[in-house]
This record gives C-alpha cells, structure tokens and sequence, in this order.
C-alpha cells in the first residue's frame, strides 16, 4: 500500500482545531446523561436503564457502520465529514423539540450514525492539510479535542445536575454543536487539500487494508485499552461505592481522569513518535494500567481511587492517537478505513469489558482484577510492535 507524502507543502491548521471542536461535539452529545442518568430518569419518567440507552447507542453504532464510513471517507471525504458534522448537529437539536424520552432517543441515533464518519476522519483531516512532519501532532489535537468533548460533558453534568436543567444541557450541546459543525464547513470549504495525486481507493481497500498484518495486529491490540477505559469510566463509581467513595467524589475522579488524559494525548504523542519509542509506551501504559487496577483491586479508597485512575487515564488515552498516527503511516490513501477499523475494534473491546465488568459489579476485587488482566494481556502484543513500527 503506497505512503502519500507531502515533504515541503505548508500545514494548514485552521481545520484541524475545527476539527478538534466537531469530534468534541460527539462526545458532549454521547455523553449529555452519563452523570444525570437518575435525575433524568425522574425527569422523563422512564428508567434509569432506558437513560443508560442513550449513551449505549453510539458504541453499538458505531460497530455496524465504522467500515462503511471509513470506506465513505476515502472516496469522499470533504462531503462525508460535511454530512457527519451537520448529522452531529441535527442529533443535538432534534433533542430540543419536544420534552419527553422519544425526541431524547430519536436525536441520539442520528447522532450515533454521525460519529463513526466524524472519528474515522482524524487521521484523513491531517494527511490532507498538515505536511508530514506535523501530522503526528495534528493526530494528537484532534484526539485531545474527541476526549475534551468527554470533559465538557462532565462538567456540564456537574454545574446542571438537577432535572430542571437538563434542557439548559441540552441547549448548550446543541449550540456547541451547530458552532462546530459551521466551523468545519468553513474551515473544510477556505482551506483547500493538498494535491499529492491521492488515488481514491477501489473496493478492495478494505480487503488490501485488513490484509496488512500490521493493521490487523493494532486492532487486535486496541480492544483491550479501550475496553479498559469504557469499563472504567462506566462502572468506577459503582466499584467505588463500597469502599466509601461517594457518588461525587467517584464523578471528581472521572473528571480528573479525563483532563489528564486530554494533557496526554495532546503532549505524550508527539514526544514518543519523534522517538520512535510507540512499543515503548504502549508496553508501559498497558503494565502501569495493569498495576493501577490491582491497586484498586487490593486497596480501594478515594485517594488509591484519585491516584489510579488518573494514572490510567493520563497513560492510556494516549494510546490511541498514538496506534491513529501508525495506521494513517500505514495505510496511506485508506486511512478513514484503517481509522475505522481501529475505532471498530476499540469499540467492540469497549462493548466486551464493559459487559464483563457489568456481570461483577457486586464483586468489585473481582472486577478490578479482571481489568488488570485485560491490560496484562496485551502487553506481549504491544511489545512485538516494535520491530515492525521500526520498519515503517
């Protein structure tokens, strides 16, 4: 699969930070109920399982249609992300029209179809405005700026926590969401591509893609942090909560965990691919996540809590643009499908753990100690990148 190179062309940076706002938006939108979902139960007047459906949406989408999006990108990518944007924005506005479950689910599905076409699209933003060198940083921002959209939406939980401000929530996330989605259209129409003779894939991109070992073993690999970071970020209140750790004080922890993994992923990604040291640090993200959920497993308590899972967080979101940044090296002209196959798997590990950790969620030593092997696991995988990542 040939490598498109662009050495001595500028770097446009106006539509990666649009970028970065737009895949914010699908996470505040994905993630508008995660620390609501008993008051906006009382709300609505439905269950708090029935709220858990609305974030659940977008990872069971997001498995059907991460291949259809990363093919829809490769061929058309200005006009895939335009849809995916504008798609991010109806969701978001369509949960305005009437104050009740139904507007509530309908909004969330068109959402959910948008996300797969708005993520695939990080590395494929970079390859077609940032010159080489820059796009592992670009990979980094656009990254940060998916799982900034998490904070946001943590932190709109936080001040709005009461029914009677759900539909302020929901307002500001349609805002944000028409604003970044208009900035994309901008951004995407101002400033023009690099012509680097980009062949557009025929239908075998997929099989030429999937048929790369490389490919298939980073998203063997990518189930198991993602997993990781789903089950934590799902069950750790409730994991928590049996050690004394208030409901608050578990939302705190998240919060923090999120931040710094946003830092991470913004700074972390760069340093390491300047160094070619990407085994290094997935060996090291993995092993350290591994002992943080022992820790919990052993010793559970707010600060063990504080410190674990902000350690995971900080060394396990920078994994993905780490492995994005070696798919889009790899992949050349398919990388919306090499993108999606990352997110896929990730999202289908997400799906896996999460359930098993749901099963053990009474048994929280058990639970934790099923996460550190989940980490474990990946570490001799992570670990024979490097001989092919140095060949790259």
């Amino acid at each position: 699969m040939d490598v498109v190179r662009s050495v001595g062309l500028r770097s446009r940076w106006v539509p990666i930070a649009a970028y970065a706002a737009a895949g914010a938006a699908t996470q505040l939108v994905w993630l508008n109920f995660a620390g609501v979902t008993t008051v906006a139960a009382t709300r609505y007047g439905v269950s708090e399982t029935a709220i858990g459906w609305l974030a659940q949406v977008f990872p069971l989408v997001y498995v059907v249609l991460a291949i259809p999006a990363g093919l829809v990108l490769d061929r058309w990518f200005r006009s895939g992300l335009v849809v995916g944007v504008l798609l991010t924005a109806l969701g978001a506005v369509l949960r305005l029209i009437g104050d009740d479950y139904s507007w509530l689910l309908v909004g969330q599905l068109v959402a959910s179809i948008a996300q797969p076409v708005v993520l695939n699209a990080v590395t494929g933003i970079t390859g077609r405005y940032l010159a080489e060198k820059d796009r592992p940083t670009g990979i980094a921002i656009g990254t940060a700026g998916i799982f900034a959209g998490m904070v946001i939406a943590f932190v709109l939980s936080a001040v709005y926590s009461s029914g009677s401000d759900l539909p302020t929530v929901l307002a500001v996330s349609a805002g944000f969401s028409v604003v970044a989605a208009g900035a994309m259209i901008v951004a995407l129409r101002k400033e023009g591509e690099h012509r680097l003779d980009r062949a557009r894939p025929d239908r075998g991109a997929l099989r030429a893609t999937w048929g790369d070992p490389l490919i298939r073993r980073l998203c063997v690999l990518a189930i198991f942090p993602f997993g990781v970071f789903v089950a934590i970020t799902t069950f750790a209140q409730a994991l928590l909560e049996p050690a004394g750790v208030s409901g608050e004080t578990a939302s705190t922890i998240l919060l923090v965990n999120v931040v710094a993994g946003v830092a991470g992923s913004a700074v972390i990604p760069v340093l390491v691919v300047r160094r070619r040291a990407e085994s290094t640090l997935l060996v090291t993200s993995l092993t350290a996540t591994s002992l943080a959920c022992v820790a919990l497993a052993l010793v559970p308590g707010a600060l063990v809590g504080f410190v674990a899972i902000t350690t995971i967080g900080l060394l396990l979101l920078p994994a993905l643009p780490i492995v994005l940044e070696l798919v889009e090296r790899r992949t050349g002209e398919a990388d919306g499908t090499g993108a999606g196959l990352i997110w896929m798997a990730g999202n289908l590990g997400g799906l896996l753990v999460a359930t098993a950790v749901g099963l053990l969620v009474d048994h929280p030593t058990a639970a934790f100690l099923v996460l550190a092997v989940v980490a474990l696991v990946a570490v001799p995988g992570a670990s024979a990148l490097r001989r092919s990542i140095a060949a790259l």
